[in-house]
């Protein structure tokens, strides 16, 4: 699995219109409101590292009232959820 964070300015007017636009989207698990440079933060989650351009480049970059985007992939994840459920296996 291939996850991608996409940090998008929008059209400050259309902000929950187009973050629900971009949740509607195939391969887009997520979309958050944030605070800072950016407006909207989506999870992009693809089973294969090329399936990214059909998301990004083709999906949401074609949605009315995005200005910009910034695409980070990720490397590995590390959740402290994820470590304590393995480290509690066969334990009761």
């Amino acid at each position: 699995m291939v996850t991608a964070f996409v940090m998008i300015k929008t059209d400050t007017n259309r902000i929950p219109e187009i973050a629900t636009k971009l949740a509607d989207k195939d391969g887009v698990a997520q979309v958050y409101s944030v605070t800072g440079s950016w407006d909207l933060v989506a999870i992009v989650r693809v089973r294969e590292f090329n399936d990214l351009e059909d998301v990004i480049s083709d999906r949401l970059s074609k949605v009315q009232g995005i200005v910009d985007t910034e695409t980070m992939l990720a490397f590995r994840a590390y959740s402290q959820h994820d470590l304590e459920e393995g480290f509690a296996l066969g334990y009761e």
